[in-house]
């Protein structure tokens, strides 16, 4: 189902709409402010809210750089909240052959770390 962004009504904007977690990909740092400091004037920030308040998890894919003090300031404050943040850092141990490799891995790590019970999706580290 998709959602028009302005409709902060919709049902994954509500707590009782199940879910197993939430990516927000990628998480401007105006997204990532707005849910640092509870301002649910969209539907991705407030289905953000809603996650963070029922105690889900929320992944966020940060994508600015470099970073000033607000932003790390913003970081911490989601991760304090729960959230988890996560800069598309490519993994380069992978020896990965293309773009392509390298957008699949950090798509699998995003993934991953909603905790889902099934397998990794994201190539592990072998040493």
């Amino acid at each position: 189902m998709v959602h028009p962004i302005e409709n902060i009504g919709a049902t994954i904007a509500s707590g009782s709409f199940g879910s197993a977690g939430m990516l927000v990909v990628p998480c401007s740092m105006h997204s990532l402010a707005a849910i640092a400091s509870g301002i649910a004037d969209n539907l991705i920030i407030r289905a953000a809210d809603v996650h963070l308040k029922e105690r889900r998890r929320l992944v966020l894919v940060a994508r600015e750089t470099p970073l000033h003090l607000g932003h790390l300031r913003n970081m911490v404050a989601v991760t304090e909240m729960g959230a988890v943040v996560m800069p598309p850092v490519p993994a380069f141990y992978h020896h990965p052959q293309s773009v392509a490799e390298i957008v699949d891995q950090l798509a699998a790590r995003a993934i991953d770390l909603l905790g889902l019970p099934y397998a990794p999706l994201a190539r592990e580290w072998q040493g």
